[in-house]
């Protein structure tokens, strides 16, 4: 049942309140975190209408409460009326969202883009920054294609359709074969290579396509319009706060247009690129030869043409920008399919003579990627440590450099996930192992230097365990002193302090990035440099060597070729079950939740940004309902919800957020978003949220992993973090909890008394008509001394 209906809300967000009559009506919207949920869980009330949304995302109401700002029955006003927005189909809906693994790295190198630390006054710089996180998504678009183009024209069409013991064994390959189809018309290289073409061609469609589709669905949503007001300094202390910050629809479209391009001239010179190389040798037709030329100088100048597209000014947040690069969008993949076109057909051309060996030329792509890819990211650190010297946050992650190392492993992400179809699809065509010479030297090197890094892995692990072992053992004596009156139960401590040790190893997820991104780059700088001095694999480069030497290089070599195929396998099968399973599709949905909040500012195939969607569903919502009725409103956000709730409080208008209160649980707005991202989330940021909106309390507990306090700077006297909350609620079995209590961790804090009385007290402050002065005697924002429990007072490391 759907309730469409507003109430006598006409206009825009922002315009002139018209109040038909002062309801005093209060009103808590809750917003759900991570992996999602149903409105009857966030409501408790089976009974649920839709009052305005889709299928995608609404809000819902409980039936008695559809008509709560009409009713004539104070009894409401005792409570708010509760209002649920459930936003989870915009990451965990239909069957397709599978098909999003494939765009795992272009999420990552995304996720970069927007970690550089806060600087003022260095718009060069920023600028800078982004410029070089969008050429590391422009490399790996090029890497996802040119591992299409290995897998597809290399090992299938060059060399097992070339090689007569590899195309016996694999009869779908005859006729290409010169031998087995017996001078057949694809039996030339050339054809064979625009055949097989289609696949990558076909790849490069398919990212298309889904970035175009979710682009219509996502970032063509339309914001709220507002004149600002007087007071109002353009953002703030926050870019969230800008106008056109979540409308980014042309910045989109015009990389999705320069992506495609890419990909597009990436087939085209791995096909034209063999047949020119062979009508350079001597005695081959002059005019191919010169065709070729013609057609590799202007395959050249439409990547100029595109790495020109990607380097342009990225975002315009200030202003909502309604306009398109229509020359960039529609004729720069157009020029990049003509020149395609031309491509098959100056390789499908008779060459006579012309025999496909050994590997297909052009092996030094990998090379070439790999060596730009570092070095784009050692440039990247070292813009983003000048941009944090200038504005030092001592809580943002390794020290500004979190971007460069998410780029890292975004780098290294691609180049596991090509190298490994790569590397299956040769063992799998080349049963024997001697028929073919199999992948690109570079690609063996890769794979072998994974075992390596997961005994890296291991060390960092057992270190993180030997510390929450350590952790687990101080936290003893601190669960004893937060239940002073209890008979001590040593089982029931010591789940209480392992489970709070657990919790703040999330803090120490920094330095498995750093470690993890370091030993990554030095790891394929070794690789880079082996395959390039011996062009050889690591166990032919190390024969002759110490017997130890050549036994540890062949070992890392199958083994490294073993867990990319393993890999490879649970990745293709975790996709295969989301597709089919809506129970997995929402774990995968967890995953996006985090990795997708974030406009696509750096790569157009990565997944759609939700937040482009609930960010101006919440301000509409939030702005039309305070506008129209009047009334007391408690942004209620959970987990990731809390930041959607702070990016919608940014977005109002100063008049209207301070006429709402926000209350966040288990929220990662500092723990998380505060210290990776901290241009957008840092200290400034928090605090001036606090400043504007009229009263923010944040709840928190030691054992939530996600969930932590906002830790504000200075000096606050009436502040936002509530002392932890105890977690169990009961140690032991008393009248109030018969049966033993469970640890809660992150969820479900409305089952904790300080939740209500929390939000009591929001409520309290807030006045029906004018919000109430702040901190007040008479109404005070709650703060510490104000507290209904008491606590240990400790705050997650």
């Amino acid at each position: 049942m759907e309730r469409a209906r507003e109430h006598d809300s006409t206009g825009g967000p922002d315009q002139p309140a018209r109040r038909p009559g002062e309801t005093g009506t209060a009103l808590e919207l809750l917003v759900h975190g991570v992996g999602g949920t149903t409105p009857q869980e966030m409501l408790n009330d089976p009974r649920t209408v839709r009052i305005t949304g889709d299928d995608i995302a609404a809000v819902f109401r409980r039936a008695d409460d559809v008509d709560a700002e009409r009713s004539p029955d104070d009894r409401r006003r005792d409570g708010p009326v509760p209002e649920a927005y459930v936003w989870c189909n915009l990451t965990s809906g239909n069957g397709t969202r599978a098909l999003w693994l494939l765009l795992l790295p272009f999420m990552v190198v995304n996720l970069a883009h927007w970690m550089r630390p806060s600087a003022r006054g260095h718009r060069r710089t920023v600028r800078l920054y982004g410029l070089l996180v969008r050429l590391t998504g422009l490399t790996l678009t090029v890497l996802l294609v040119a591992a299409a183009c290995e897998v597809a024209l290399d090992l299938a069409a060059w060399q097992c359709a070339g090689t007569r013991a590899c195309a016996d064994r694999h009869s779908w390959l005859g006729f290409l074969s010169p031998t087995v189809s017996d001078g057949g018309w694809w039996n030339s290289p050339g054809r064979r290579l625009a055949l097989a073409s289609f696949v990558p061609t076909a790849l490069t469609v398919l990212l298309w396509y889904l970035s175009r589709r979710t682009w219509s669905d996502y970032e063509s949503q339309q914001p709220p319009t507002r004149d600002p007001e007087p007071d109002e300094d353009g953002g703030g202390s926050t870019a969230l706060g800008r106008p056109g910050f979540w409308y980014g629809r042309r910045l989109v479209a015009r990389l999705r247009a320069a992506h495609t391009a890419a990909g597009l001239v990436t087939v085209a010179a791995a096909v034209a690129g063999a047949a020119a190389r062979h009508d350079r040798e001597p005695g081959g037709p002059a005019v191919l030869n010169i065709l070729g030329l013609l057609l590799e100088a202007a395959l050249a100048a439409c990547a100029v043409a595109v790495v020109w597209v990607v380097c342009r000014r990225g975002r315009s947040e200030r202003r909502i920008d309604r306009e398109l690069d229509e020359r960039f969008v529609r004729r720069l993949p157009l020029a990049a399919l003509v020149l395609l076109a031309l491509a098959l057909l100056y390789a499908g051309w008779e060459r006579p003579g012309w025999e496909s060996a050994g590997r297909l030329p052009g092996d030094a792509t990998f090379g070439g990627l790999a060596a730009v890819q570092g070095l784009l990211v050692i440039v990247l650190a070292g813009v983003a440590y000048a941009l944090h010297r200038t504005d030092p946050d001592r809580r943002a992650v390794l020290r500004g450099l979190g971007g460069p190392a998410v780029a890292m492993l975004a780098c290294a992400l691609g180049g596991v996930m090509s190298g490994g179809v790569s590397q299956r699809v040769s063992d799998w065509l080349d049963g024997t192992g001697t028929s073919i010479d199999g992948p690109p030297v570079l690609l063996t090197w890769q794979a072998s230097v994974i075992p390596p890094l997961i005994v890296v892995l291991l060390v960092l692990f057992g270190w993180l365990a030997h510390r929450a072992w350590q952790l687990a053992r101080a936290e003893r004596e601190a669960v004893a002193r937060d239940y002073p009156d209890e008979a001590q139960d040593r089982a029931r401590t010591r789940r209480i302090a392992y489970t709070r040790a657990m919790a703040s190893l999330t803090d120490r997820g920094p330095r498995i990035v750093a470690v993890t991104s370091g030993v990554t780059l030095l790891l394929g700088a070794g690789a880079l440099v082996g395959a390039l001095t011996t062009d050889e694999t690591p166990g032919e480069a190390a024969q002759g060597t110490y017997p130890v030497v050549h036994g540890a290089a062949e070992t890392a070599q199958a083994l490294g070729s073993w867990l990319i195929g393993l890999g490879f396998i649970l990745f293709v099968t975790w996709g295969r079950r989301a597709y089919k399973d809506a129970a997995a599709r929402r774990t995968i949905g967890i995953l996006w939740d985090v990795g997708t909040f974030w406009p696509r500012a750096a790569h157009p195939f990565a997944p759609p940004c939700y937040a482009e969607r609930a960010v101006p569903d919440l301000t509409w919502r939030i702005a039309t309902w305070t506008r129209v009725t009047g009334g007391r409103l408690v942004i209620s956000g959970h987990s990731q919800g809390s930041v959607l709730a702070a990016a919608a409080a940014w977005q109002l208008a100063p008049s209207t957020r301070k006429r709402v209160a926000l209350l966040t649980y288990g929220s990662p707005l500092e723990r998380l978003y505060g210290r990776w991202f901290p241009a957008h989330f840092g200290p400034a940021a928090l605090g001036s949220l606090h400043r504007e909106v009229d009263c923010w309390r944040n709840l928190y507990r030691l054992t939530d992993p996600i969930g932590g306090p906002v830790r504000l700077p200075g000096n606050h006297d009436l502040g936002v973090d509530h002392v932890p909350l105890q977690d169990p609620l009961s140690y032991g079995r008393n009248d109030m909890h018969p049966l033993p209590a469970p640890i809660l961790g992150h969820s479900d804090y409305q089952a904790d008394p300080a939740f209500a009385e929390e939000r009591r007290k929001l409520l309290a402050r807030l006045r029906p008509d004018l919000p109430a002065p702040r901190h007040t005697a008479e109404q005070p924002c709650p703060g510490p001394e104000a507290e209904p429990q008491s606590n240990s007072g400790r705050s997650s490391a």
